[in-house]
């Protein structure tokens, strides 16, 4: 019997983008530009409302907050004070324009992005860019919305930093 698992190696580009600004103030400027996810989509979706559910997310933000975690408040559990906030943060119609290619996209969308402050107080965001995670897939048109998705969140957190 073969061995139904596989696995592939695979490179990935971790950035860092530092901020000399606080962090309420990088937090504030990032929830600003990047509103949050109304998922009322997904009801419209599961009611069979597929073209008012498209038109929803069609007037929605290029890049919006799925949703947030407070990574610093569950470091409370280890004895630590620290501030870090886990967005995922995406598009679900950029998401469907690489997943109907390679489903496996899935995986990656929405891009999860760390805002933290290290223990000098300095701020920083951290992610994966999508030009590297999704290029794993070796799909020009997965690739291609990749790229897009990469410029646009490059361009709003640099702005937020």
């Amino acid at each position: 019997m073969t061995d139904p698992m596989t696995s592939t190696r695979v490179t990935v580009e971790h950035v860092t983008l530092r901020s000399a600004k606080p962090f309420a103030a990088v937090r504030e400027a990032l929830e600003a530009a990047v509103p949050p996810l109304d998922h009322a989509y997904a009801a419209l979706l599961r009611d069979g409302h597929v073209d008012a559910a498209r038109d929803l997310l069609e007037r929605q933000a290029p890049l919006s907050i799925f949703g947030a975690r407070d990574h610093g408040g569950l470091l409370l559990t280890a004895g630590l004070a620290r501030k870090a906030i886990q967005y995922d943060i995406g598009n679900p119609l950029t998401a469907a324009r690489m997943t109907r290619h390679v489903l496996s996209a899935a995986l990656y969308a929405p891009i999860r992005v760390l805002l933290r402050e290290d223990t000098e107080g300095g701020v920083a965001f951290e992610y994966d860019r999508p030009v590297t995670t999704f290029g794993q897939f070796g799909t020009p048109e997965v690739d291609g919305v990749a790229a897009d998705l990469d410029e646009q969140l490059r361009g709003v957190l640099a702005a937020a930093a």
